[in-house]
């Protein structure tokens, strides 16, 4: 009897998960974006960290490393970032009294008036985006993009202090 060789997976019948997530990321911030604050004068990027902060605040005091873990990006571009927001008049920072380097974000009375019409967007796109999705998959789903994170995270420790050999 001959044994068949496993087919070879073409490239293009190959989903890439990497792709997909990317894709649906972009759609979710665009989404969010027009039914939230596409008038108020934020980047897309100020929108989504003055959604964190309005949200985060609810439960906890907010501080700028926060916000550098949240969404991974450098102390300088947040500070950056943050500095534009306030200008705006959309958040304050407030140095900490026990550690003055320790900046604390306090959303505005102007970003507080919007934070119920924020909470209604956020599940109504939540809603879109999981229309035809059982709840068991949604679970799933979440699970394993989770673990997708977790793995990523690993990785990008590991490539901590490493950065000069691909420079």
């Amino acid at each position: 009897m001959e044994k068949k060789e496993p087919k070879q997976e073409s490239p293009k019948d190959r989903e890439d998960a990497g792709r997909i997530i990317n894709i649906v990321s972009h759609q979710l911030k665009r989404t969010i974006f027009f039914y939230t604050w596409k008038d108020c004068g934020l980047t897309t990027m100020q929108n989504r960290i003055l959604h964190y902060i309005l949200m985060k605040s609810l439960e906890c005091p907010v501080y700028q490393k926060d916000i550098e873990k949240e969404f991974r990006i450098s102390k300088s571009t947040v500070t950056e970032v943050l500095q534009l927001m306030e200008k705006k008049g959309f958040i304050i920072r407030q140095s900490s009294k026990k550690d003055g380097r320790m900046k604390r974000i306090r959303p505005t009375e102007k970003a507080q008036m919007i934070q119920k019409e924020v909470i209604g967007n956020i599940r109504m796109v939540e809603e879109k985006l999981r229309a035809g999705v059982s709840e068991e998959d949604y679970r799933v789903c979440l699970k394993v993009l989770k673990k997708m994170s977790e793995n990523l995270s690993k990785e990008e420790n590991n490539m901590k202090g490493r950065e000069e050999m691909y420079e």
